[in-house]
């Protein structure tokens, strides 16, 4: 209080000013956070947990544990039980598959590029994150969603590519594909997971388009720290 009788400021009105500029900080923060909670993640109403099928709601939050938040595309699909089992099922069926030989790196380097190709914010953002972790290379994501042409990638992984795109994009399919994959390692069954895969996710691209599906603020963090192991992001893929 001295110094400040030393200036000639009353300490009265200059606690008073200090509590009244916290408290509207504080109130703007709490405001900022009611709008981002309030904010719609879609088109489609987001069912509540109790009129949800009990092993919808069982995966959703086995997921959300392992994790730390809960996928927006979980809540949007719930809105449709059936098509929530099929659409995960399928996802299953591909991604955490144990044979061939694309990694999951690999796969989540599909998944971007093709996304990337069909301008979908949400499936860039959640699976440029999803291949952060398992590239544990966060520079080379980052460049792959500006040019993945002119990336770091390896010959490998950019024929893989080449690939994936083509399916994407319904372009011809010829034998001069598949043998441009096989320079590179790839056999005939690496080429159906590739095709799968692409293919799965330009659908699933036009889905989230449709819906307006809005990324969850947590994947833009997920494995930044190329030195720091993010366990809370190494289940990509649910297993129904």
């Amino acid at each position: 209080m001295s110094v400040l009788r030393c200036l000639g400021v009353p300490w009265q009105r200059s606690l008073l000013r200090l509590m009244t500029n916290r408290f509207w900080k504080e109130l703007r923060l709490y405001e900022t956070h009611q709008e981002e909670v309030s904010k719609p993640i879609g088109r489609y109403p987001i069912p509540y947990k109790k009129d949800l099928p009990f092993d919808i709601v069982e995966l959703m939050e086995e997921m959300e544990k392992k994790t730390g938040f809960l996928p927006n595309i979980f809540k949007v699909l719930s809105y449709r039980p059936l098509e929530f089992r099929a659409f995960f099922a399928y996802y299953n069926a591909i991604y955490n598959k144990e044979t061939g030989h694309l990694s999951r790196a690999d796969k989540e380097l599909i998944i971007l590029v093709t996304s990337i190709a069909n301008r979908c914010p949400y499936n860039v953002v959640a699976h440029s994150a999803l291949h952060r972790v398992y590239s544990r290379n966060p520079v080379l994501s980052d460049q792959v969603c500006v040019d993945w042409r002119k990336s770091d990638l390896p010959a490998r992984e950019k024929a893989m590519l080449e690939f994936a795109l083509a399916i994407s994009q319904a372009d011809d399919i010829t034998d001069d594909h598949f043998k441009k994959l096989e320079v590179h390692g790839f056999d005939r069954e690496d080429a159906w997971d590739i095709a799968a895969i692409s293919a799965f996710f330009a659908m699933s691209n036009r889905l989230a388009h449709f819906v307006n599906l809005v990324p969850n603020k947590e994947f833009y963090l997920i494995g930044r720290a190329s030195n720091v192991k993010d366990s809370r992001s190494e289940p990509a893929a649910p297993k129904v």
